[in-house]
């Protein structure tokens, strides 16, 4: 079990924004020793909490819950119809985009399919994938050898944020699925932090951001 909860940046009677740390679990998994997750956690907090989307285990960072059964509903048809931004900070391996302007977007639009034979593992399939589209910009270049970086999934395809920069040749370091070599011994955890999250409130329909800064500092 972590030694730390996760810290509820914002509570009310339909809402709920969660900064998840690295390492916890978003759901239960399968077996008894993954059953302890942000979800349980939090219910056993707010009876009501109700999971609306997730994050992986290694990725830390803004998560929402819904309370009750209609904000889940208004939330999730949110996260269907792509009206909620999330975007994430990571460090990659590589001086990565060098001949872009800063912080222009590039695009990544690789369709991704589950790699059955070795999931979790997905890879890029352009004949069978699901379209998977990311947009992305420099931060800053920081320690030789790596990269500071924004990402805005436009899709939500699992593990697309991590495989997507992979396929250009720049792995979040310290990845356990797919980075390797120095770019995973580079680091201790995924260097993958949910940053911010925008959306129009399940009830009194105003617009919230929340911002929560990467527990890597820059180097």
């Amino acid at each position: 079990m972590l030694p730390f909860e996760p810290e509820v940046l914002h509570a009310d009677a339909a809402l709920l924004v969660i900064n998840k740390p690295a390492g916890l679990l978003a759901v239960p998994g399968r077996g008894p020793d993954k059953q302890d997750c942000l979800s349980a956690r939090i219910q056993a907090r707010f009876g009501d909490a109700l999971v609306v989307h997730r994050l992986d285990m290694a990725t830390s960072g803004l998560m929402l819950m819904a309370r009750g059964k209609p904000a889940q509903q208004q939330l999730s048809r949110a996260f269907a119809q792509r009206e909620v931004l999330k975007r994430y900070q990571a460090v990659v391996q590589g001086a990565a985009a060098t001949g872009l302007p800063p912080a222009d977007w590039a695009t990544i639009d690789l369709p991704i399919l589950l790699d059955w034979p070795q999931r979790p593992l997905r890879v890029i399939s352009q004949a069978q994938g699901k379209p998977s589209t990311t947009r992305w910009r420099v931060i800053a270049h920081e320690r030789p050898g790596s990269t500071r970086v924004e990402l805005e999934p436009v899709t939500g395809r699992s593990h697309q944020l991590r495989l997507h920069m992979l396929a250009i040749g720049h792995p979040i370091l310290g990845d356990p699925l797919y980075a390797l070599g120095a770019s995973y011994e580079a680091s201790p955890r995924l260097l993958l932090h949910a940053s911010c999250i925008a959306l129009i409130h399940p009830v009194s329909m105003q617009s919230m951001q929340f911002a929560s800064a990467p527990p890597f500092p820059s180097s």
